[in-house]
């Protein structure tokens, strides 16, 4: 699975994690190098994901990482404010004995 919305400078990714769309839309793993220096490129979403423990590969990428996992708790707080109010417990119980 590739990172959505996100197109690095091909140039700034090592080779054998550029994933180049063709024109046909399908995307490979382009591994020539150097690439050309306009070359835009996709990555595995798996080296942005912030649930994934890494070592910093760019630093750009370890930005990426940390906006990703900034707009999650963001979805996460935004999920609790809407969920309904959970109903108030009984004001008598029910007799257990």
């Amino acid at each position: 699975m590739l990172e959505p919305d996100l197109r690095p400078l091909a140039h700034e990714v090592p080779a054998g994690h550029r994933w180049i769309e063709l024109s046909d839309g399908r995307v490979t793993v382009y591994g020539v190098c150097p690439p050309d220096p306009f070359q835009r490129c996709r990555i595995e979403h798996r080296l942005a994901c912030p649930n994934r423990s890494l070592p910093d590969l760019w630093p750009w990428l370890t930005d990426r990482r940390s906006e990703n996992a900034r707009r999650g708790e963001n979805a996460r707080r935004t999920e609790r404010r809407h969920a309904p109010e959970p109903e108030p417990p009984p004001e008598e119980w029910p007799d257990a004995g």
